[in-house]
């Protein structure tokens, strides 16, 4: 999960021109303020004890967090620190992830950041050849935090990646403007249960049903739900109670960087 400081609004005033396959805002000559590294985080399958995939989140190499970096990062920028994360991720699971292995690599984007899905994607299909990553491992999450006016877009990104062998996912669903008639719309692999969901779930009957009603309503649509921002053992037990297997957060691993941090399963 990455939270965007940056609005879409203004991503919408600074939009790009495509020229020769290549968007002039990933062309930029402006460097990016901070230099990035990436933290991953794993998704654990609970009923299988295994990686189902690593989540990459963004990083300062001098330390600064996620909020910082996007802080720093002006909507004119927000096109070319897309694809540098894209890359920096791809390249960090080249050295870092098992050949043998099948975890997949999830990469947070902002629809509102992707220009022409096929231009796109070529500077991180090129990192994945030439690190020698499998790119149907590549799974991408977006997020809106503003009201995703232009649905038709995103759901061209989805075709156009799933066309790719892409998972995609929804990440936050349950807060903001990600509710069920953008699940509707957009039928994504994966729907990410936000966390404001899953705090204090063992004791709290309301949250107990929600959860169980979405996970229905994605079983039924062929979506695998993933719970994120785990952080007790009752929250873990509770959650495989109601059938979700995939889980993320503190509970299971912290995000380390430049590293893929082991998992442990507290007792269920």
């Amino acid at each position: 999960m990455m939270h965007s400081l940056i609005s879409t609004r203004d991503i919408g005033r600074s939009k790009p021109v495509l020229l020769n396959d290549a968007c002039t805002g990933c062309r930029s000559g402006t460097p990016l303020p901070i230099d990035i590294t990436m933290a991953f985080q794993p998704i654990v399958d609970i009923r299988a004890g295994r990686v189902f995939a690593y989540e990459a989140l963004v990083r300062g190499v001098a330390g600064e967090t996620a909020g910082e970096i996007l802080s720093s990062v002006s909507a004119e920028m927000v096109y070319k620190f897309d694809q540098a994360c894209r890359v920096k991720a791809i390249e960090l699971a080249g050295r870092l992830f098992a050949p043998q292995d099948d975890a997949k690599l999830s990469i947070n984007f902002m629809p509102n950041a992707v220009y022409e899905p096929d231009a796109c994607i070529r500077a991180s299909l090129a990192a994945a050849k030439r690190v020698g990553f499998d790119p149907r491992r590549l799974m991408f999450e977006f997020t809106e935090n503003e009201r995703m006016d232009d649905v038709a877009h995103v759901q061209r990104i989805i075709d156009a990646y799933r066309a790719r062998g892409f998972t995609t996912a929804i990440d936050d669903f349950g807060a903001g403007y990600a509710g069920l008639g953008l699940l509707a719309d957009l039928r994504p692999d994966m729907l990410k249960l936000d966390m404001a969901l899953i705090r204090g779930i063992d004791s709290s009957t309301s949250r107990q049903v929600i959860v169980a009603g979405v996970a229905r309503i994605a079983e039924a649509l062929g979506i695998r739900c993933i719970a994120e921002g785990i952080e007790t053992s009752a929250e873990l037990c509770t959650l495989r109670d109601l059938g979700i297997s995939l889980c993320q957060g503190y509970l299971l691993a912290r995000p380390v960087v430049a590293s893929l941090p082991p998992f442990v399963i507290q007792a269920l």
